[in-house]
């Protein structure tokens, strides 16, 4: 096994971090550029900072506020919100970002995930999915939710397994998979779903939504086959620091760098 990342997410709106759960209710958490040079001292492996309502209110990215953020830090970056085309993303990796994460946009159109890696490269692209499950549908599936800055997303009418090995066909090179039933909830991530995800694609796949103590991100390296893990709630509040999570995932026999 490669080494299991552990990637803090700063979910900005309004210039501030926020947290919320099931994409609803957003209380503060702190200024992003504070809180991205504190986890990037604190030894976190990446960061991942999401402008949540670019989207939904069909603007840009805060692009002066990504600037300063990626600033601060000295690991790599994935920056994602109102990213539409492929000289939104040129602008981006360009601002300081390492990678660009697209849901919206590559639901609307899907060419956008074989433009930008054809450009730039698969391993700078990634998908960044927010899955709900579907009820009373027989066996267990997934929906894909797009604009899910704005209380509580749209559907997309997506298979959200379906579009995770299409959306690698086009050539995204890393997927967040993201529960929006867990968000928030920190009752631990959506095991099947993750693992169901990465069974079927041969890309990274990113544990989001739900983590609200250490053995959830164990599990989801364990029993849900992620490669990565990413938290908000339980490190912005101070629930745990990014050393004891590796620590921990490192005393559970998964390799991290410490």
């Amino acid at each position: 096994m490669l080494t299991v990342r552990v990637v803090p997410c700063l979910d900005v709106k309004a210039g501030r971090v926020v947290k919320g759960v099931k994409f609803r209710d957003h209380r503060d958490a702190g200024d992003p550029v504070d809180l991205a040079s504190f986890y990037n001292d604190e030894g976190a492996d990446e960061l991942v900072f999401y402008d949540i309502t670019a989207s939904s209110d069909e603007r840009a990215i805060m692009l002066e506020v990504v600037e300063r953020t990626a600033d601060q830090v000295f690991i790599p970056l994935t920056v994602g919100g109102g990213l539409r085309t492929v000289e939104d993303i040129r602008r981006m990796l360009e601002s300081g970002a390492d990678k660009v994460s697209i849901n919206t946009a590559a639901v609307r159109n899907p060419q956008l995930i074989s433009d930008g890696a054809e450009r730039f490269g698969s391993q700078c692209i990634v998908l960044g999915m927010d899955a709900q499950r579907i009820r009373g549908s027989g066996a267990t599936r997934w929906g894909v939710y797009t604009h899910t800055g704005a209380d509580g997303g749209r559907a997309a009418g997506m298979d959200a397994v379906e579009w995770a090995i299409r959306a690698v066909e086009l050539g995204a090179g890393e997927i967040v998979v993201n529960s929006i039933d867990a968000d928030g909830t920190r009752k631990g991530y959506d095991l099947e779903l993750l693992r169901t995800i990465s069974e079927a694609v041969t890309v990274p796949v990113v544990a989001s939504g739900g983590a609200g103590n250490l053995d959830h991100l164990a599990e989801a390296v364990r029993l849900g086959k992620a490669d990565a893990v990413l938290a908000a709630s339980i490190f912005h509040y101070g629930d745990y620091s990014i050393r004891q999570a590796k620590e921990h995932l490192h005393a559970q026999g998964i390799p991290v760098r410490l």
